[in-house]
């Protein structure tokens, strides 16, 4: 096993530039733009979301929940972790993010969390292989927006 240290600048430069990239497309609601970040069979989970096995199981039970009733969704790159292996083939993100959430009334609340994302590298390619996104406590989980997905 390689273990696994801080990312150097480079390393960690194109994961702030992946986070970026991935928070435009939630921001979008662009489910098909997102989707080759991933391994077809990545494995996540959520807050409330036991082992979610695969791609399109994963956009079905938590991005088409989520993505289309909030906004605003951004990772905090400032407190961003970056952890790598010496064989450069595995890469581990860790990053509180924002996102703004809906009451059913419409008013808006500030909906925080944080995520794990695990990473393989096919190639010359980085892959997700798991993500765990999840709410920081106290945040309501339900957001009631209603926006339009832009593709699958």
């Amino acid at each position: 096993m390689n273990p696994l240290s801080i990312a150097n600048a480079e390393i960690t430069k194109f994961f702030h530039a992946w986070l970026e990239t991935f928070a435009s497309y939630v921001r979008e609601v662009d489910y098909a733009a997102a989707k080759p970040l991933f391994h077809p069979d990545v494995l996540a989970f959520g807050t409330h979301n036991d082992v979610i096995p695969g791609l399109d199981k994963w956009v079905l039970t938590q991005w088409d929940h989520v993505w289309p009733k909030t906004s605003d969704f951004r990772f905090n790159l400032d407190q961003t972790q970056v952890l790598a292996s010496s064989d450069g083939g595995t890469a581990i993100v860790i990053a509180p993010w924002t996102s703004i959430g809906y009451h059913e009334d419409g008013k808006a609340f500030p909906r925080p969390g944080r995520a794990t994302m695990v990473f393989s590298k096919d190639g010359d390619k980085w892959l997700c292989t798991h993500s765990h996104m999840s709410l920081n406590r106290g945040v309501p989980q339900a957001s009631h927006a209603n926006r339009p997905v832009k593709a699958w």
